[in-house]
């Protein structure tokens, strides 16, 4: 994963990991091409533009996991997130491009058993 990474060409994109959980409004973590999973920003969706991908299919969470080339803009702004009592970027959406609908494993969870046993519906991880 680290040399697709790397590969990424540089460009006005983000990489963009759906991360849906049922009880939070925020839509997943972005980062730059050619930067670690690790340097990702968990962000809300501000959808005047674009909508996101599942909602656009009236599929709302399921494209948890898949990986996006994601254009759009940070606005400036944090917008709190009340399920998580947190306050996150705010990323607005013009486009987006499916990648991968099963791309390689960016949280603990996804690749060792006993992180998947510990995690829960309320916690919310962060990309290694």
């Amino acid at each position: 994963m680290a040399a697709g990474i790397v590969a990424e060409p540089p460009g006005d994109y983000f990489i963009g990991r759906r991360y849906f959980k049922p009880d939070f409004k925020f839509w997943g973590y972005i980062r730059r091409p050619g930067q670690s999973w690790s340097t990702a920003q968990l962000v809300m969706l501000n959808e005047k533009q674009k909508l996101a991908p599942d909602r656009e299919r009236l599929a709302f969470g399921s494209d948890n996991n898949y990986e996006y080339k994601v254009y759009g803009y940070f606005s400036g702004d944090k917008v709190y997130e009340p399920a998580s009592n947190g306050i996150y970027p705010e990323f607005v959406l013009t486009g987006y491009q499916l990648i991968s609908t099963n791309p390689p494993p960016i949280f603990k969870s996804q690749y060792d058993s006993r992180a998947q046993a510990a995690s829960t519906r309320f916690l919310i991880e962060k990309p290694e």
